[in-house]
Parts: C-alpha cells; structure tokens; sequence
C-alpha cells in the first residue's frame, strides 16, 4: 500500500499527463491494428514518472517492480517486464515534447528574463577505455574535465533564467554527441539572442563573437578571466586583484546551473546510462528523468 498523499500525488500525475496527452499522442502514434491497447501509453508514462520522482526507483527494473507489488490496483492491465520496457521505449519523443511543455508552461514569476546561466554535463554510456556500441548515431567519444575522464554518451545542455538565490528555470534543453564542444552549441543555438546577459565558464568565450553581439545584439557573454597567453609577468600581476575580483563574481553568479546539475543528478541519477541498450532507450533515459524531475514544477506553480 502507499499513502493517501501519495495517492494524490499519483492521481495529480495522471491527469496532467491525460491533459497534455492530445498532443503528446502525435509523438508516440501508433500506425498499427493495435492502436488502442487497453494498457495506455498515458499509464506508462504515469507510472515512469510517479516512481522516479516520489520514490527515488531510477532503474526500468525497478521501477517496474514497484509498480507490480504496490500499484496493480491503479493499474491492473500492467503486464509483463518485457511488455512494460518495450512500451516505455517506444515513448522517447512523448517525453521529449513532455519536458519542452513543462518548462514553457510552468515559468517561475521571479525569472530574470534578460539575464541567462548555461553549461553542460555528460550522461555517460560507457567508460571511453571501452568500445561503445550503443546509440552510435547519438553518441560519441567526449573528454570531461571536471571528472577528467574520457567516456562515450552525449552531452546535455542547459540555458537557464536566472532567479535571484534558487536554481535557474531552463529555458531549453540541447542534446549532443559527447565531442561537441560547448562554445559550439552557443553560437549556433543562443548566441542570436537579442538583449541578454549570459553567464558561462570560461570555455564560452568568444572575444570576437562577444563584440559583434554587443554592438547588434545588445547581449552579451560574461565568463571569468581567462588568462592570455605570452602577456608579460608585470602587467599580469597588476591586473590579477581586479581579475580575480571579477572571475569571482561571475563564478558566483553562475554557480546555481551547476547546482541544478547537481540536483538533476540527485533526483534521477541521469549521468548514469551504462543499462541503456538502444537509441530510444537512451532519449528515454534523458527526457524521461528530466519530465520526473521537472513535473513538481506543475504542483508548485
């Protein structure tokens, strides 16, 4: 048995999803004979979801072993494993559309709409010691500085309002091959943007592109100090007190993505997708886990 809060919670989830679902069915249409199984794809989703976020199961295995001891009286046409995994595959663009309706509809009112944070982190298919041989036409080989480690998988990406002492609201959600450089992802998605601040790390600097999106975009890349190379000693340290100064405040205003990161991978353990065994597998493993993450935004609004 579970709670009567968390019956409601699982009642909550339900008919949100039911409501979004007369567009999500578009991206999950069946062109077949069995077109309307009696256990719906709305169920799955449902469950998928109500596990991950209000009982912390992030494994398919797990989540479906849940559902099997404690919620068969909700579901009761819920079959097999197999059946369950197969299903739960086939709805990656489901969850995709999902996240993009939950962070377009449910945008905090303390937003700071002129002012953005972004960065990036890996979800990790396998070690980059190993031969990857999942998702090849998603993933590739990628170099991860803050964990120095090679590996195989993709890259996330986040653009993200900035609100004054909380996480950023994400504005949109990129995903990458490992190797796509995170400057990259900038110019060719966010650096038209008109009147905006942008806080990134270091690797976002562009001193030629940030220029031109002054002078005609009235935006414009704030990152910490990077360190110019053949400057001479006497004028590096003359500068260095305001530099740090500098770098300092940028870093603090940029420290909340990292922290969403962080919180992403507390909540649903996203970075981990060595278990996925297919393409659609792995675009569930993501937009999946971030629907479960996100869908308490609709209860708090």
């Amino acid at each position: 048995m579970i709670s009567k809060d968390k019956d409601d919670k699982l009642i909550r989830i339900y008919f949100l999803i039911c409501e979004y679902f007369e567009e999500l069915q578009y991206y999950c249409e069946r062109f077949s004979n069995n077109n309307n199984p009696e256990f719906t794809d709305q169920e799955i989703m449902t469950i998928y979801l109500y596990v991950i976020h209000h009982q912390g199961h992030t494994k398919i295995k797990h989540i479906y072993r849940f559902a099997d001891d404690y919620l068969r009286l909700w579901f009761p046409k819920l079959g097999s494993y197999q059946a369950f995994s197969k299903r739960l595959n086939r709805l990656d663009g489901a969850f995709n559309r999902l996240v993009e309706l939950l962070l377009r509809n449910y945008i905090p009112e303390d937003c700071l709409f002129d002012q953005s944070l972004l960065d990036s982190m890996p979800i990790i298919t396998c070690s980059g010691k190993r031969q990857a041989k999942v998702a090849k036409e998603l993933t590739d080989k990628g170099y991860c500085s803050t964990k120095s480690m090679y590996y195989y998988g993709v890259k996330l990406h986040a653009l993200g309002f900035r609100r004054l002492g909380t996480l950023p609201h994400p504005e949109q959600i990129l995903l990458t091959p490992a190797s796509v450089n995170d400057i990259t992802v900038y110019k060719q998605a966010w650096a038209q943007i008109e009147n905006r601040t942008f806080f990134g790390d270091k690797i976002y600097m562009d001193k030629a592109l940030n220029q031109d999106m002054i002078a005609n975009l009235n935006s414009e890349m704030m990152t910490p100090v990077k360190a110019v190379k053949g400057m001479n000693d006497v004028i590096k340290k003359r500068l260095k007190a305001a530099d740090d100064l500098y770098s300092t405040a940028v870093s603090k205003v940029r420290q909340p993505i990292e922290a969403l990161f962080g919180w992403l991978i507390q909540k649903t353990e996203i970075q981990k997708a060595s278990l996925v065994r297919s393409t659609k597998g792995l675009l569930v493993h993501t937009f999946g886990k971030l629907a479960a993450a996100f869908i308490n935004l609709t209860f708090n609004s």
